[in-house]
């Protein structure tokens, strides 16, 4: 993980979230951190084997992956719905102004 003087750095706002949100969902118990482990170190080979450089800078995309993976072998929501959140933010985010709060509306649901 980067970290500067033994913190955390994140490089992009969304980084931070998707460690939090690691973070609360192992304190409510959606898995262990042998599992997270496991599912982290598997999701950061598979990147290795299709030609990421591992040098850190893509480090939080596999965090993400890994947490999208468990939410889904969880049974907390499906792939197929995390892939329609996904399409629903970036469709919100290219309405959005910068600088502006992105806000889901039931219209960025295609």
């Amino acid at each position: 993980m980067p970290q500067e003087c033994g913190e955390p750095v994140f490089r992009e706002p969304w980084e931070a979230q998707a460690f939090a949100m690691a973070l609360a969902l192992h304190a409510r118990g959606l898995f262990t951190w042998p599992e997270w482990a496991a599912t982290l170190s598997d999701e950061i080979k598979r990147a290795q084997a299709a030609g990421d450089p591992d040098t850190g800078e893509t480090y939080y995309r596999h965090w993400l992956n890994a947490l999208e993976r468990l939410v889904a072998e969880k049974g907390v929501a499906s792939a197929e719905t995390l892939t329609r959140y996904q399409e629903a933010w970036d469709h919100a985010a290219d309405r959005t102004p910068h600088g502006a709060p992105i806000e889901l509306r039931p219209d960025d649901f295609k």
